[in-house]
């Protein structure tokens, strides 16, 4: 039963949950890294942040009041695009990163678009000022190019100059996210089922598929039931960010959920419901909806199936959304499966169906017996902890596999001046040549006031009565012996035709 609301608990203010997002290395885990006294940065491979996360933080306003403010860990690379686009929609508001010492690159530039389109509330943070090469008015200037106009330079938008190194401007940065989260005046109703957008999702070996959620509405507690698609789960265990176990959640905060029915999809909504029976109708409802949905993908010339594995279910988007870039109108890949775990011998099994399917990993391992398997199909098997090694290789896959197409090159012309003898489909023609080379054995086309009207192939060459193999003197005139079924006329032209395979 939803309990009812006193007046007190309609529209109750929470906290803001914000969204860091800009260019790939402008300081945005160094950033978070500052305001949560963490080392996030240096634990991430290559020094990038691949997987969301969301942290609470307690900032003391100008009033003496501790306001909670929650952060979104965002990708920061462009192949990441769809994952950041999710962290864009489910932040009330985002603060644009751009380097003092850079000013805006593509990545920012694509991180602008991303705010634009999710019409969300951004302010942007200036890093790296403490730069002997920062200079302010050239990263204002470059910001201004991009269509953001900032406060003091021909626009609105809020701006704050920050050193993740020294903090030098945080505390006025969480200040203005205080601001305007105030002027925005987000409200909740704690009385109400909880309700929010799913951040992560992952697979704990001992427990199970899990969720981390950000709740925008109501309250979370033990014994409720979360449904995300046509999946759900009994809330038995709730974590708060720090993985401490806790009993209730209410908007604003991130919270992690153990015990999925089936894999959730990042960037789903969920609802709350208070049963187990209530939640499968809900979950139910959803696959008839999804499955009445299903798209047909067009057919290409050469499809190459693939079986993706990786540690989070934010990884899958972000590997579908760099597959994607790589396909060409020849070659497409098929996502057969995809999930979260180490390669498993069910796995390899579902591949070996379809001898060219390949199996990738990302950040996973993958199991002796399934080595065993993969190397008796003789399938092909990647593990990566990189993306980008993971993009070359799908990128030389994707080369290597597509189909040859067989391509024309002209290489010379000849003007048919008259006939001599004709004997079935052989014929004697002298001719003049008018640009390239032509040697015996090359097939030709014969062209007649610009139509095409046959085709052939030189038999031989005779210049001052002598058999040559090859002439390239442009005006040269010589006798040509042809095979073509088609009669060659004066003022003929045959254009001499390479055929070369391209992929």
């Amino acid at each position: 039963m939803i309990k009812s609301l006193s007046e007190k608990e309609i529209g109750v203010e929470r906290p803001p949950v914000v969204a860091i997002i800009g260019h790939i290395d402008h300081g945005k885990s160094t950033l978070l890294d500052y305001i949560r006294k963490s080392t996030v940065a240096q634990s991430e491979t290559g020094g990038i942040t691949q997987h969301m996360s969301a942290y609470e933080v307690l900032h003391k306003n100008k009033a003496g009041v501790n306001k909670k403010i929650t952060f979104i860990d965002t990708p920061g690379h462009e192949a990441f695009g769809e994952m950041r686009g999710r962290g864009a929609s489910v932040a009330d508001i985002i603060i644009l990163v751009v380097a003092a010492d850079d000013g805006t690159k593509a990545q920012t530039i694509e991180a602008i678009k991303a705010i634009k389109e999710s019409k969300t509330p951004y302010l942007v943070a200036i890093t790296k000022i403490d730069k002997p090469n920062a200079n302010l008015e050239k990263t204002k200037q470059s910001l201004a190019e991009a269509d953001v106009y900032l406060e003091g330079y021909g626009g609105h938008i809020s701006f704050v100059p920050i050193s993740s190194k020294s903090g030098e401007g945080i505390d006025e940065l969480l200040e203005m996210i205080l601001l305007t989260a105030e002027l925005e005046d987000f409200k909740t109703n704690p009385g109400l089922p909880a309700e929010g957008v799913v951040i992560e999702a992952s697979r704990d070996p001992k427990k199970g598929l899990a969720a981390t959620l950000i709740i925008k509405d109501g309250t979370l507690r033990l014994g409720d039931f979360v449904v995300i698609g046509d999946v759900f789960s009994p809330v038995r265990i709730m974590e708060d960010f720090t993985g401490k176990d806790v009993r209730e959640a209410t908007a604003g905060s991130p919270v992690k959920i153990i015990g999925f029915s089936g894999e959730p999809k990042v960037g789903e909504s969920f609802k709350t419901v208070f049963g187990k029976k209530e939640a499968r109708a809900l979950a139910d409802s959803h696959k008839e909806y999804a499955s009445n949905d299903a798209r047909e993908i067009a057919s290409k010339e050469m499809e190459i199936p693939i079986i993706l594995k990786t540690d989070v279910a934010g990884s899958i988007d972000a590997i579908s959304y760099e597959i994607k870039k790589l396909e060409t109108d020849k070659v497409a890949f098929k996502m057969v499966y995809s999930a979260t775990g180490n390669i498993s011998e069910n796995d390899i099994k579902i591949a070996s169906g379809k001898p060219d399917t390949v199996v990738i990993g990302f950040n996973v391992g993958m199991e002796d017996t399934s080595k065993d398997l993969a190397e008796r199909f003789g399938l092909k098997v990647e593990t990566f902890d990189i993306i980008y090694k993971l993009v070359e290789w799908l990128g030389a896959l994707a080369i290597e596999r597509t189909p040859q197409s067989a391509v024309e090159e002209m290489r010379g012309k000849l003007k048919v001046l008259k006939t001599f003898s004709k004997t079935k489909n052989k014929q004697v023609i002298g001719c003049r040549l008018q640009e390239g080379s032509i040697s015996a054995g090359d097939k030709f086309k014969i062209t007649r006031r610009e139509a095409l009207i046959g085709n052939g192939k030189i038999l031989g060459l005779q210049q001052n009565k002598m058999e040559i193999k090859k002439i390239d003197t442009e005006g040269a005139e010589i006798g040509v012996h042809t095979d073509s079924s088609t009669e060659i006329a004066p003022g003929d032209i045959l254009e001499i035709v390479s055929v070369k395979f391209v992929k």
